[in-house]
């Protein structure tokens, strides 16, 4: 979708007209729609933002989020080197048309990932035609140097880390099987030291949960003051309990949106290897088999082909029905900055069992009162738990029913859109204030007029 045609608005707001709606440009840099927190998080907070009153954009690279139809959504294409079809492909000359396209490249073939640096180029190149359309910018994890040029030219920008993406660099070294390998794997997580570099100098940076802020705060020395907690949330209303969908015995539910070492899959792949010899066992995977990828070694090397089954590209109504249908929701992540996976199933009503990697205990509560826990990275106390389980109808259903009330209570979409909008005020009053201190400040009218701004804009 292009930006309208309109004339740009007026570059100043007034005490008369104070209580005019904020107006945001959304950057996420990729944003699967239903598998990945990045898209589903970008969805949904922007609708949120929306039903509160005010203006959204959404500028985003491939693959797009699906957004509300009252949400704009600007296409600022990549070069799609990592599309599903042809992964790590090449792009030819004729393909080179920008600068974004130019470091995409140029990125890619020197190792690292290079699609938070190249999408951070491209939404600063379209923003500085529309700076008066917008009163900031909240970035979506992407962390790019643009992020800093899109501030020089006026534009406020708060930045959403979800957890540092240092974490995943870490665990991704330390679990790679050759000296060639965890070479590798630092040069395509290469993209971490600019992140970390942005991240240090952002004005104000939210994130989803304490354990998360603590990690944001040791590994890209973002400073406690400037650090902020706004949990994310899950539709109630939508994520459910069917008591129509009849459970299938047996039958365990994760989600892997992408087949890497943090979210621990090989570890509930194990599990059910060992669980297969004493009962019937299935596993359905809410994600893309990457074939020749790590799991799809571990599958063929446990002979699990006829016991998981990988799905993908489904509505969110039939995610809602495999919950329902499975007697057991797994996250098995060896880290979680917050984890969607885990409080929509708990939405749903389905007994979770999960590690306690990260912020999982203070997402999914107390083991044996709203979830079933166990350490990270432990195969055998997973399969344990999860026999357990299988093996006790009134816990799962305990279990089931504490988890749903625990959701209802914490964590709702509009919550975060009321959260995250009295950071952008402060944001706004913040950078007002820097305005004015500046030589010949005073006497100039503000950007932001805040004072009569409601204070949640609903």
């Amino acid at each position: 979708m292009s930006p309208t045609a309109d004339a740009p608005r007026t570059s100043g707001r007034t005490a008369a007209d104070g209580d005019l709606p904020l107006r945001i440009a959304f950057l996420t840099y990729r944003g699967k729609p239903h598998v990945g927190g990045q898209g589903v998080y970008t969805r949904h907070l922007t609708k949120a933002l929306l039903d509160l009153g005010h203006e959204v954009e959404v500028l985003s690279g491939q693959p797009y989020p699906i957004v509300d139809p009252r949400v704009p959504l600007i296409d600022l294409p990549s070069l799609d080197i990592y599309n599903d079809q042809f992964p790590m492909r090449l792009p030819g000359p004729w393909e080179i048309k920008s600068l974004g396209d130019l470091i995409e490249v140029g990125s890619f073939m020197g190792g690292s990932f290079p699609e938070p640096l190249a999408f951070s180029v491209r939404a600063f190149q379209h923003l500085r035609r529309r700076v008066n359309e917008f009163d900031l910018v909240q970035d979506n994890q992407c962390l790019g140097y643009g992020l800093l040029a899109m501030e020089r030219i006026g534009l406020p920008v708060l930045a959403t880390i979800h957890h540092p993406i240092t974490v995943d660099r870490r665990l991704e070294m330390e679990h790679a099987e050759t000296a060639f390998k965890r070479f590798s794997k630092g040069r395509w997580y290469g993209f971490t030291k600019m992140q970390t570099r942005v991240a240090s100098r952002m004005p104000r940076v939210i994130t989803v949960s304490q354990n998360s802020l603590k990690d944001i705060h040791a590994d890209q020395k973002v400073p406690l003051d400037r650090l902020h907690v706004v949990p994310v949330g899950v539709d109630q209303d939508l994520f459910k309990p069917q008591p129509q969908v009849q459970r299938v015995p047996g039958r365990l539910i994760t989600t892997a949106s992408a087949d890497v070492t943090m979210k621990g899959l090989r570890y509930l792949l194990e599990a059910v290897a060992k669980l297969r010899t004493e009962r019937h066992i299935e596993l359905v995977v809410i994600g893309r088999l990457k074939e020749g990828g790590p799991s799809a070694r571990i599958i063929d090397e446990l002979g699990l082909r006829d016991a998981v089954t990988f799905i993908t590209g489904v509505p969110e109504e039939r995610i809602i029905e495999l919950y329902s249908e499975a007697q057991l929701a797994v996250v098995p992540s060896l880290y979680e900055g917050f984890s969607l996976p885990a409080i929509e199933a708990m939405s749903c009503g389905v007994p979770l069992v999960a590690t306690t990697g990260g912020a999982l205990p203070e997402v999914v509560g107390a083991d044996n009162d709203t979830a079933l826990c166990v350490p990270p990275g432990d195969s055998e106390a997973l399969a344990a738990k999860i026999a357990l389980a299988l093996d006790d109808q009134a816990l799962r259903d305990r279990i089931g029913s504490a988890g749903r009330q625990r959701v209802i209570e914490r964590w709702t979409w509009r919550h975060t859109a009321v959260g995250t909008v009295e950071h952008y005020r402060a944001l706004l009053a913040e950078t007002a204030a820097i305005q004015a201190r500046r030589p010949g400040g005073a006497g100039a009218a503000p950007r932001y007029q805040l004072s009569r701004l409601p204070s949640t804009g609903a």
